[in-house]
């Protein structure tokens, strides 16, 4: 076999294919990850939920009856933003100690790590006691849709553990909050601007209900890992022209829910303490998941993990939405992590980076975390 490629230069590699969400268009990386993991003997299938939007699903197969562990995460990435960047956005530039472009940490250099860890493996010819299987999913960053694709077609199948590569400081994370992403319009009717008794504000109705919204009471207790649900109003349009009253207005709410929130049941909440002049429309709906730190196998990542950066471990929970939203249920509810490279604070800002240390350790990580799971 060739050279096992590093995590490093896999993840370079991948970061100068433009996924950017929207469009997406991660086939060619998809492509890219699914020909080096075939050319290691690893079975690789391929899943398209729109055009040339596709997830691939690989796995290194065991020969024992324990279930698998599953590493997952997302190949797509945000928009640039408004701001101009100092650097190459795909061109993966190395300096002062950083890879830089569009989606080193979120999330491409946790995706090269564990591939990398999978080809490692692979190439030692052994077969542990259980499958590795990866998980490789377009279009998180619009509502998770091709992770939660695999689930919808059966693609993964139970497992035993979870890891989400995801940036954490490869600090491990037990779990995150959810989203429900609404949009809300409301209508009037449009007259003349000099005549606006005419006519009913639509930006009017708008603002007395985004008003309304900062005083919404969720109605139930903080979470003792990841706090207290939220809402933000992120955006607002209404109007063709000055001199006209609206006769249509739409504003977005920004809703992050707790892992035991019934998410259906505060929809409904919402639109009810809007009232009927509101339209509400569920725009992304996603779980938040949470798994005790007393866990055994979260005690197994803890023991590792203290090792490896050299302090005690403490339960702590992520502030952002992940495919493991789709991929524990998926796989049957089992204990899962949230552990990658990449500073949390650095995800879709301009001039992204990821510190190289972390890419390295990262890999070491996972191929620790999967021998050990694994009877490597």
């Amino acid at each position: 076999m060739a050279a096992i490629p590093s995590a490093l230069e896999i993840t370079r590699d991948i970061v100068r294919m433009d996924t950017r969400n929207p469009p997406g268009r991660e086939v060619e990386c998809a492509t890219y990850l699914g020909d080096l993991l075939a050319g290691a003997g690893i079975e690789v299938n391929y899943y398209e939920f729109a055009e040339d939007r596709t997830s691939l699903v690989a796995r290194l197969k065991g020969e024992g009856d324990k279930l698998p562990i599953c590493f997952g995460g997302h190949i797509d990435v945000v928009p640039l933003g408004t701001k101009e960047w100092t650097v190459d956005p795909f061109g993966a530039e190395i300096a002062d100690g950083k890879l830089y472009g569009r989606g080193t940490t979120d999330m491409k250099a946790g995706i090269a790590a564990f591939v990398h860890t999978a080809l490692k493996l692979a190439d030692e010819g052994k077969r542990g006691e259980a499958d590795m299987v990866m998980a490789i999913c377009a279009g998180e960053e619009t509502g998770c849709e091709g992770s939660f694709h695999l689930g919808e077609v059966g693609a993964l199948g139970a497992a035993g553990c979870v890891v989400i590569c995801e940036p954490t400081s490869n600090y491990p994370m037990v779990g995150h909050k959810g989203a429900l992403w609404l949009r809300v319009e409301t209508k009037g009717k449009t007259s003349h601007g000099s005549m606006p008794e005419q006519g009913d504000n639509a930006i009017y109705k708008a603002a007395r209900s985004v008003s309304k919204l900062e005083d919404f009471d969720f109605n139930i207790a903080p979470h003792e890992l990841l706090g207290k649900s939220t809402l933000n109003v992120g955006m607002i349009s209404g109007g063709l022209n000055l001199n006209s009253v609206p006769d249509q207005s739409e504003f977005t709410v920004d809703i992050r829910t707790l892992p035991e929130q019934d998410r259906e049941k505060l929809l409904d909440g919402i639109k009810r303490y809007l009232g009927e002049e509101n339209q509400v429309e569920s725009l992304v709906n996603v779980g938040g998941v949470h798994t005790p730190h007393e866990d055994p196998w979260i005690q197994d990542v803890f023991q590792v993990m203290e090792g490896v950066l050299g302090e005690p471990m403490e339960p702590r929970g992520a502030p952002y939405f992940t495919d493991a939203a789709a991929i524990k249920p998926a796989c049957g509810h089992p204990p899962t992590v949230i552990l990658g490279p990449g500073e949390m604070k650095m995800a879709h800002q301009t001039d992204e980076y990821c510190p190289l240390d972390h890419i390295d350790q990262a890999a070491d990580i996972y191929e620790s975390l999967a021998r050990r799971w694994c009877g490597l």
